[in-house]
């Protein structure tokens, strides 16, 4: 196999030549004939994504191959589904909906906890060319109100409540609110009624998953148009509006088929746990879809990384699946380490199975990097990517031959991307120069093709800043080495006194303190200087110190590694901070707190409690 610097050449170079290579590895009912025209990916290929997932490992004799393992420690229960019995559970799910009047193109919510039923969901949608849509489980009502409206679907799946360590989530109250205020109305909403909380149902309008699905005949796959869409996922954006990213069916499998042996280096037959959320992009590309695709075993986790029941909850399930490649967020590995910084809970099982641990979803702080890599014994790979890119932008491509690591960056651009630095005025920045991280197009196959219902917004937000580039909203910068350093939002950049300043880099010198679990940065308005930066810091279990006294080692470590010109003389200890669900950390909500500006509490928020003891620190 070539080398990463040929592969990545190559894709930039030849994109059409390399996608159609990778494009062998799928299953088309059409092959497509031209690879690129206008931005859009084998346009004149057709083929099922269900298809490419499950049936074609069945019918190369992999039936018998464990597909899905869900481990659920909340409720206790592990369970196992082989290719055929998933694909069985699959058919005679998309035939509940064919008989619900779900016709290819039409779209389904899906608004359901972390059990195998909500992979089936998927994977039925897939399977009859409907196109789903995955609200989070527990949103608030008027935010799943919002999506349903903006969606328009013509059947809801759901389930009776979702269990977190704590307490019991009602999901059918939220739904029945939800449709109250929605003004779309859909046909039929089927219900997963969990044993640990049925709920009632409307009649004519709600039907019993179960029962539902017994009495339905399977469907077969129909084949799609490669660039129609498989699902929408609704992600953040600055205003109030829904931004619901679009992702089709034919680039998306290429690139997630690429993607498993070539970033992840996984192998047909392996264990693969992605530890997040069906409701997230990372639940979509890599617990469902990735996996499948490329004839893995892929593990529905249940649980947190503490609490359920101990910190030692991650550890225990490798152990017992025997992962290969475990993928998780930073946030997940901090919130261990400061329930278990010793590592004590992981010496507890027998980790000799996996091989990488893969991170993504906020920086990785070189502390967070040192203590899992001494704690696992196998290499940490730092990966960078978004909802809107569907798969690594920039990554330490395992399958291609490992680069060095350097702690701090996810290495280089993963092939298919070809990633610029650009100052205010377009020009390229020179290496270790700060400047706006861009992806030059076309994007690669399985990035976002539009935003649903709003081509201008779109443009406006990814496409108009830098003509021919594609604006991820990230700062950054390229080393001599070509390696990728990303240093936070745009709107993570702070001026202080006329100096650009990242945050970023702030909190990676607080986060290297040996009591600091975690941290954030925020700039808050100071009429001498601009701005003044202010961090906020959760301390260790077990760090019995003076937070004064930890206060003034930070302020003096900034001082001393960035210099004065930072002008860093606030670091607040916090019990906790403001995080989405997925583990990102509020800091635009934060930075609007310090302001006095009138702030939203997200929709993602995990506890609002949370901004009102930043509110009073601050």
């Amino acid at each position: 196999m070539s080398g990463y610097e040929d592969v990545h050449r190559h894709s930039i170079e030849r994109p059409e030549e390399f996608w159609a290579q990778a494009a062998r590895a799928v299953d088309w009912e059409a092959a497509p004939q031209t690879v690129l025209r206008e931005g859009r990916w084998f346009p004149d290929g057709r083929l099922n994504t269900c298809h490419n997932a499950l049936d074609r490992h069945v019918a190369a004799g992999h039936g018998d191959r464990t597909a899905l393992i869900y481990d659920s420690p909340v409720t206790g229960t592990i369970r196992a589904f082989t290719y055929a019995e998933l694909l069985d559970q699959v058919a005679r799910t998309a035939g509940m909906l064919r008989d619900l009047g779900v016709r290819t193109g039409d779209t389904v919510v899906i608004y359901m906890p972390m059990v195998p039923e909500a992979v089936v969901a998927m994977l039925a949608c897939a399977r009859i060319g409907a196109v789903h849509s995955v609200v989070f489980g527990g949103f608030a009502a008027a935010e799943l109100a919002v999506r349903i409206d903006h969606a328009r679907p013509v059947v809801v799946l759901s389930a009776s409540c979702g269990i977190e360590p704590s307490r019991l989530v009602e999901y059918k109250p939220l739904l029945d609110a939800a449709l109250e205020q929605a003004a779309h109305r859909p046909a039929h909403c089927v219900i997963l009624q969990r044993p640990q909380h049925p709920a009632p149902l409307v009649e004519g309008r709600d039907l019993d998953w179960e029962p539902a699905v017994r009495a339905a005949a399977p469907a077969g796959c129909v084949a799609v148009a490669a660039t129609d869409p498989l699902y929408v996922l609704y992600t953040s954006g600055t205003t109030g509006a829904p931004k619901g990213v679009v992702r089709d069916n034919g680039g998306h499998a290429v690139a997630l088929q690429w993607s498993m042996s070539h970033v992840y280096g996984a192998a047909p037959g392996e264990v693969f746990w992605a530890a997040s959320d069906v409701g997230w992009v990372v639940g979509h590309s890599y617990i469902v879809y990735g996996p499948l695709l490329a004839g893995c075993t892929t593990v529905l986790y249940e649980g947190k990384p503490v609490g359920t029941p101990d910190p030692g909850s991650f550890w225990r399930v490798v152990a017992m699946h025997g992962v290969r490649t475990l993928f998780a967020a930073p946030t997940a590995i901090r919130a261990i380490k400061k329930e278990d910084p010793s590592g004590a809970f992981a010496k507890k099982w027998d980790l000799s199975s996996l091989r990488h641990l893969f991170l993504a979803g906020e920086r990785l702080d070189p502390d967070t990097y040192r203590w899992a890599t001494e704690l696992l014994g196998v290499p940490v790979i730092d990966h960078w990517w978004q909802t809107e890119t569907g798969w690594p932008v920039a990554a330490n491509c395992v399958g291609l031959g490992a680069l060095p690591i350097k702690p701090g960056s996810p290495t280089k651009p993963v092939p298919g991307y070809d990633v610029h630095i650009l100052d205010p005025d377009g020009a390229d920045c020179p290496p270790g120069v700060e400047g706006a991280v861009t992806i030059r197009l076309p994007l690669p196959p399985g990035t976002l093709t539009t935003l649903y219902r709003d081509d201008a917004r779109f443009t406006a937000s990814y496409l108009s800043r830098y003509p021919g580039h594609y604006l991820t909203g990230d700062g950054g910068h390229l080393d001599d080495d070509g390696y990728l350093y990303v240093m936070g939002r745009i709107d993570d950049v702070i001026n202080v006194a006329g100096h650009r300043l990242s945050t970023g880099q702030m909190e990676e010198v607080i986060a290297a303190h040996p009591d600091v679990a975690e941290c954030a940065v925020i700039g808050v308005a100071d009429e001498l200087k601009g701005e003044l930066p202010v961090g906020f810091v959760v301390l260790k279990a077990g760090a019995g110190r003076d937070p004064a006294e930890i206060e003034r080692e930070l302020t003096a470590m900034v001082r001393e590694r960035i210099g004065p010109v930072a002008a860093f003389r606030r670091a607040v200890v916090v019990g906790r901070l403001p995080k989405t669900r997925s583990g990102k950390i509020l800091r635009a909500t934060m930075r609007d707190i310090a302001a006095g500006r009138d702030y939203r509490t997200p929709s993602t928020i995990e506890d609002p409690a949370a901004l009102e003891e930043i509110a009073e620190a601050l």
